[in-house]
């Protein structure tokens, strides 16, 4: 069986989705496959989120905002929403999530920092419950 993949989406694709991507692909290690997106990308990623993940030993050098296209939907297992509303297209039988968090859009660092906390351990939760999940 191959692994789950997992789609975060937000507007920007620049902060909140990308923080979640990049969390997923580190604990992961290859056990899930993680992408994201954003309804109306950015034209940069934030640059408070980058500076906090590469405070984590996360490199996000060769990150990109990608703009949320069905095409990309319908590859994920699991959606994760976190803040794109009705922009995010639905397709029947994919999981939904939606993860209600602040968005750094904007912020300080000060601000952010919790914003990606709360986003780590959210991450974590769920490749917890997808990998207990691939081995029932």
């Amino acid at each position: 069986m191959s692994e789950p993949v997992v789609l975060f989406a937000c507007t920007h694709n620049a902060g909140r989705s990308l923080a979640a991507r990049v969390l997923l692909e580190h604990y992961a290690k290859g056990r899930v496959q993680a992408l994201s997106a954003g309804s109306e990308p950015g034209s940069q990623l934030n640059p408070a989120v980058v500076t906090i993940l590469a405070e984590r030993g996360l490199d996000t050098s060769h990150e990109r905002t990608k703009l949320l296209a069905p095409d990309i939907v319908r590859e994920a297992d699991v959606v994760v929403t976190m803040g794109c509303g009705e922009s995010c297209p639905v397709f029947p039988g994919k999981r939904y999530l939606d993860w209600e968090l602040d968005d750094p859009a904007g912020q300080p660092i000060d601000i952010v920092r919790p914003i990606v906390d709360e986003i780590d351990q959210l991450v974590q939760d769920l490749l917890q419950e997808l990998l207990q999940s691939e081995s029932c």
